[in-house]
Parts: structure tokens; sequence; C-alpha cells
């Protein structure tokens, strides 16, 4: 199901349609501030699982998702006064930051490291869907392969019914998010995207 969503004023009604599907355990597609996401609820195995099956990927490959806000963070990281600072100046926007897991964090979301990866994105619609739902879902691009997409009825044709949803906020050209390490409070950059990492280096 494709819903057409205006991102500057997103139809309560349409985001309530996207938990709904969260909820139940279904995959959904949905806009962030670097490219389009796929994501379920962090706490449902089944359907974690699923997305791994969507795109072909192995299990062992953690993936970062998306909380509502700061104070939401601290329940899944732990966060250092360096750590917040960090957060409250760069979030929302186009950066996942890596912290030391909290034991709220299924095992499947945390690395060998019990670390997990977070993020904040700078957009309406996945914010208030994030908010609605009351617990974070994943982060991970809509892609197969090396195949990314930025056209929500390209996507849909590609994923037919493996996902419920795909909110359809128009074009989004697609840009890798920053990756950057907080653990110990020792900032690395891990990937450079988007976000500028000119402070981190």
């Amino acid at each position: 199901m494709i819903l057409e969503i205006d991102p500057r004023r997103p139809n309560p009604r349409k985001i309530a349609r996207m938990v709904e599907a969260l909820r139940k355990g279904e995959v959904v597609i949905y806009p962030t501030d670097t490219c389009y996401g796929m994501g379920a609820d962090i706490f449902n195995k089944k359907a974690l699982e699923r997305i791994y099956q969507i795109k072909g990927i192995p299990k062992t490959r953690p993936f970062s998702f998306v909380c509502a806000d700061l104070s939401d963070i601290s329940r899944y990281a732990r966060v250092t006064d360096f750590a917040y600072r960090v957060l409250k100046r760069y979030l929302p926007g186009p950066y996942t930051f890596i912290l030391e897991g909290s034991r709220q964090v299924p095992k499947m979301m945390l690395t060998k490291r019990k670390t997990v990866g977070i993020r904040i994105p700078d957009h309406p619609v996945c914010l208030e869907m994030v908010k609605l739902l009351g617990n974070p879902v994943i982060s991970t691009t809509a892609s197969m392969a090396d195949e990314i997409f930025s056209d929500p009825r390209e996507m849909s044709q590609r994923f037919g019914k493996q996902v419920a949803v795909i909110a359809d906020c128009g074009i989004i050209l697609p840009e890798p998010s920053s990756v950057i390490s907080l653990v110990n409070d020792e900032p690395e950059v891990l990937r450079e995207g988007k976000g500028s990492c000119e402070d981190f280096e």
C-alpha cells in the first residue's frame, strides 16, 4: 500500500496507519533526511528477520535504529555528559551515532562490542511515526544489493507485498548518514556522509 503523505504537514491518520502496520509486525518504508528507510518495530523479532530476508543480507549485520528524541536515546544507550552535548548539537540530523547499548536493546540489535547505532532523522514523517509507536524502528536503507531506491513507485514495484506500507513523500535522492562513534567519549568518524564531519576529525 502506498500512502501519499505531505512531508511538511503529515496527516495523522496516515501516520497512524503506518504505526498500525508496525504494531502488527509488518515492514514499512518511510522517509528520512538521507534516504527512504525500511523499518520494523525493534522488539518484533519476526519483523527484524523479515527485513534481513527482504534485503538478502546476513543476520550477523546489525541494524541501527531511529529514536524519537534525546530522552528516548537514553533508554537504549549509555549517554555520558559528553555524548549528550554532541547529540543535542547534531540531532535531529543526517548522522548515525554509535553508543554503548543498554539492556533495553534486543540482542539482535547489538554489535559484538555491545554497541548500537542510533538516528534521529530530521524528517517529520519519520519522527511522528516513531513517537506514535512508542519505541524505536529499524533504520536501514530501502535497497536491494547495490540498488538504492529514491522513488516510492519504484519501491512499490520492486518490493510488492513484502512490505505493508510505503510512505510516499516524493523523490528522495539517497545520501548516506555520517556515522560517528562516541564510545568511551572518543569521537571517531566511521563513515563520512551527508552530515559534516569536520568537528570530529
